[in-house]
C-alpha cells in the first residue's frame, strides 16, 4: 500500500508540475490561446522544459503548437482560465529586490486561492530565498532549498502545492482543467508611449534580403533603404591581410559563399566571392561608396573595437555610431568625438553610477539584449529620462519575439531595436520629414 500511495502521489505531482510550463517569459502579460491549442476534450496541453545552468540550453514551454523561451530566474504564471494566463519573470539570481517581490506575489496568490505556477531557468536562487522563513510558511520547501543552477518547477491549485527539482532538467506534460476561472490580474501590462520615427530601427547586418538575414551586403543595404531604414548595422572584421570588411564571422561567411580555402581569407579572395552566389560583399571602399551616395544614412558598427582607426577610415564620422566593447574603447572614442554605443557587457560592468559615466563620456546610445530589459525597468526609464537611446538586439531569436512583438511591447521602454525586416508604419509627414534630413 505504501508503494502504491507513493506512486500515486508522484504521478499526481508529475502531472501538475507541467502547468509551470506556461512561464511565458517576456511577453504580453495576458495571453488567450486559440482553439487550435485546445484538445478534443477542451483541455489545453502544456509541456514544460526547465533547464538549469549546466544543461546549457534555454528553458521553454509549449502550449499546443506554440513554443516560447523563458529567461533567467523564476517566472510566475497565474492562470485566469484554461485558455488565458498572465506571467512575470523575476531575476532572483541577480536581483535581491526581485526575491522579495516574488515572495510577496506568491503570498497574494495563495491568499486569493489562485492557480499559479513557477518555472526556473538557468540560475534562479540566492541567499535571500534560501534564508526566507516566508517560503517555508507558504509550503515552498523545495524553492527555499533550491541550489544555484538547478532546474525547478512548482504548481499550486486549490491550496495544494507540488514542487520538483533536478540538478540538470525537468520536463513534464499536463492538461489544464477547463473549468478554471479567475478574473484577477496580478501583472497588469504597462504601455509605454512613444513617437514613431525611423531612427528607432537599425537594419541588422544590413537587413533581410529575400528571406535571408545577416548577409552584410550592398544588396541588403539597397533594398532595406527603399523600405524605410536609415540606420544600418554592419559587422566589421579583418581579412588575413588586415583589411576591414563587412561579415558577421568567417565561418558564417564561408557557409554563405561555399568558400573552401583557409580562413580568414585575403582581401582579394573576400571580394571575389558572392553571398549565396548573388549578393555583393563590402570592403571599406564599398561601404564608403554606398554611404557617400546615401547621405541620410547612418552606419552602426558591430564587432570592431578600434574606434579611431575605423572612424578615420569611414567617409563621414558624423554619420557613424560605433558599438564598443570595453570601457577603454568607449573613453578613447569619447576623447576623439566619435559617437559611441556602449555594448551590454561593459555597460553592466560599470562600477558606480552608470548614468554619470555615460554623461561624462558623452555616450548617447546603449545596445542591450531584449532578454535583459524585463528586470531592468527602472534603469531603462532612467536612461530614457536622460535622453540615452537604448537599442535592443536578439529580435527574432526567441519564438514569437519578432519586430511586431518588440514594437508593441518594448519600444517606449527602450528607444529602438535591431530589426531584420521593416515591419513598421510611420506617419507620412514623419517619414517625409526624416527622408528630407
Amino acid at each position: 500500500m505504501k508503494v502504491l500511495s507513493k506512486l500515486a502521489n508522484h504521478v499526481s505531482a508529475y502531472c501538475l508540475f507541467i502547468l509551470c510550463a506556461i512561464s511565458y517569459a517576456h511577453a504580453n502579460p495576458s495571453l488567450k490561446l486559440s482553439g487550435k491549442q485546445v484538445n478534443d476534450s477542451g483541455r489545453v496541453t502544456i509541456v514544460l522544459n526547465s533547464n538549469g545552468f549546466n544543461a546549457k540550453t534555454r528553458s521553454s514551454f509549449t502550449i499546443g503548437n506554440r513554443t516560447e523561451s523563458v529567461q533567467r530566474g523564476l517566472t510566475v504564471i497565474h492562470f485566469n482560465s484554461a485558455q488565458k494566463f498572465e506571467h512575470r519573470n523575476f531575476d532572483t539570481y541577480a536581483d535581491v529586490e526581485a526575491c522579495q517581490k516574488i515572495i510577496d506575489i506568491i503570498r497574494k496568490m495563495q491568499l486569493d486561492n489562485a492557480a499559479f505556477a513557477i518555472l526556473a531557468h538557468d540560475s534562479a536562487t540566492n541567499v535571500v530565498l534560501n534564508q526566507s522563513e516566508q517560503l517555508t510558511e507558504m509550503g515552498l520547501i523545495e524553492m527555499r532549498a533550491l541550489e544555484s543552477r538547478q532546474a525547478y518547477t512548482m504548481y499550486s491549485h486549490q491550496g495544494k502545492i507540488y514542487e520538483e527539482v533536478d540538478n540538470l532538467s525537468v520536463s513534464t506534460t499536463f492538461t489544464l482543467p477547463d473549468h478554471l476561472s479567475d478574473s484577477k490580474i496580478y501583472f497588469p501590462k504597462i504601455k509605454y508611449e512613444f513617437e514613431p520615427s525611423n531612427d528607432r530601427y537599425i537594419a541588422h547586418a544590413g537587413g533581410e534580403i529575400n528571406g535571408v538575414t545577416s548577409t552584410n551586403t550592398k544588396d541588403a543595404l539597397d533594398i532595406n533603404y527603399t523600405k524605410g531604414f536609415r540606420l544600418f548595422e554592419l559587422d566589421i572584421i579583418e581579412t588575413s591581410d588586415g583589411k576591414l570588411v563587412a561579415a558577421h564571422d568567417w565561418n558564417m561567411w564561408a557557409r554563405f559563399t561555399d568558400f573552401g580555402g583557409t580562413l580568414p581569407p585575403t582581401h582579394a579572395q573576400f571580394m571575389q566571392e558572392k553571398i549565396y552566389g548573388d549578393y555583393t560583399t563590402l570592403d571599406m571602399k564599398g561601404i564608403n561608396d554606398w554611404f557617400r551616395s546615401h547621405p541620410d544614412a547612418t552606419l552602426v558598427t558591430d564587432k570592431v573595437n578600434d574606434p579611431i582607426a575605423f572612424a578615420n577610415a569611414f567617409v563621414d564620422k558624423n554619420r557613424l555610431i560605433m558599438e564598443l566593447f570595453s570601457v577603454m574603447a568607449v573613453e578613447e572614442a569619447s576623447r576623439n568625438g566619435i559617437n559611441v554605443m556602449i555594448s551590454q557587457i561593459p555597460f553592466f560592468k560599470i562600477v558606480g553610477d552608470k548614468l554619470n559615466f555615460l554623461e561624462i563620456n558623452k555616450v548617447n546610445y546603449v545596445a542591450l539584449s531584449r532578454r535583459a530589459i524585463a528586470n531592468k525597468t527602472e534603469l531603462m526609464l532612467s536612461l530614457k529620462e536622460k535622453g540615452v537611446k537604448v537599442y535592443v538586439y536578439h529580435v527574432n531569436f526567441d519564438p514569437g519575439k519578432d519586430e511586431k512583438y518588440v514594437q508593441e511591447n518594448e519600444i517606449g521602454l527602450v528607444y529602438g531595436m535591431y530589426a531584420d525586416k521593416w515591419a513598421f508604419s510611420l506617419p507620412i509627414d514623419k517619414q517625409s520629414s526624416e527622408d528630407s534630413k
